[in-house]
């Protein structure tokens, strides 16, 4: 059973930083194209980040500059480093990851197939 479980997300000071890791299990993702996605109350579901087999990653505008994205294959971990957070980055945090390997990265919601329980961000002003 393909499991992703997220971790770090908490309360924060804007200007502050954080941690979110997402551990697979289930089966390896070290050949798989993984992202994060967020969704903050009464919004749809956005696209953050995501990072390719081979470490190639891609950002959001509004978080460029600010978040990295990074993986360990051999902890079947992916990361999401967060910087210089502000108020609107408040949201909960989910990570995915695509089910066929050697699939290039998404920027869409719809190319992830497994998807975290979500962590919670809250940035307070």
């Amino acid at each position: 059973q393909v499991q992703l479980v997220e971790s770090g997300g908490g309360l924060v000071q804007a200007g502050g930083s954080l941690r979110l890791s997402c551990a697979a299990s289930g089966r390896s993702f070290s050949m798989n194209a993984m992202g994060w996605f967020r969704q903050a109350p009464g919004k749809e579901r956005e696209f953050v980040a995501a990072i390719s087999r081979n470490s190639v990653t891609f950002y959001a505008d509004s978080v460029k500059g600010r978040f990295t994205i990074s993986r360990d294959n051999a902890k079947n971990t992916v990361y999401l480093q967060m910087s210089s957070l502000k108020p609107e980055d408040t949201a909960i945090y989910y990570c995915a990851a695509r089910a066929a390997r050697y699939a290039s990265v998404a920027s869409s919601d719809v190319g992830y197939e497994y998807w975290g329980q979500g962590t919670q961000v809250t940035v307070s002003s």
